[in-house]
């Protein structure tokens, strides 16, 4: 009798142990990102893989003032960022890293960019037309807490190097 029971429970066992292994194996596939990209990448070397694929020396690097200026954001909101922009106010080239403290706070970084968006494209759009196209074509991604905003003839080369820069595991 002890021996039938053995074998009994052998042939439940080989099932159960089977589900076990595949469960495990699912739950470190899925594991080996983190949520929302990945978190050893920082502003900086995002900013560095950016201006070594496309041509940002025609860009000047801004402050946190004109960082709150143009977008309104609060100091609490922003853990980390990078901000280029045009040297001359009749052009609409601009790009954006920004690091938010959290993936709510990245969030309202969009909505803030939108808003700076609109503004641009009520400024440009009867008085030069080639920039508001460029408006017209931005990037506005977010990966986690990450924010990325480019008015760019490199725009779609920028999203791209954003997007492989912090997916990569």
């Amino acid at each position: 009798m002890v021996s039938l029971f053995a074998k009994a429970n052998g042939k439940r066992l080989i099932p159960l142990l089977v589900i076990t292994v595949l469960f495990a194996a699912v739950m470190i596939g899925c594991s080996g990102k983190p949520e929302g990209g990945r978190s050893d990448v920082t502003v900086a070397e995002l900013a560095e893989r950016l201006k070594q694929a496309v041509k940002l020396d025609e860009l000047k690097q801004r402050d946190k003032e004109t960082l709150q200026r143009l977008y309104h954001l609060r100091g609490d909101e922003v853990e980390d960022f990078v901000l280029y922009t045009a040297v001359s106010n009749v052009k609409a080239d601009e790009v954006a890293v920004i690091q938010a403290k959290d993936a709510a706070q990245a969030e309202r970084v969009k909505q803030q960019v939108s808003k700076r968006i609109d503004a641009q494209t009520v400024k440009f759009k009867d008085y030069r037309p080639e920039e508001y196209a460029l408006i017209q074509k931005h990037v506005l991604k977010s990966e986690g807490r990450f924010v990325l905003f480019a008015v760019s003839k490199a725009a779609d080369r920028l999203e791209q190097l954003f997007i492989e820069a912090l997916r990569r595991s």
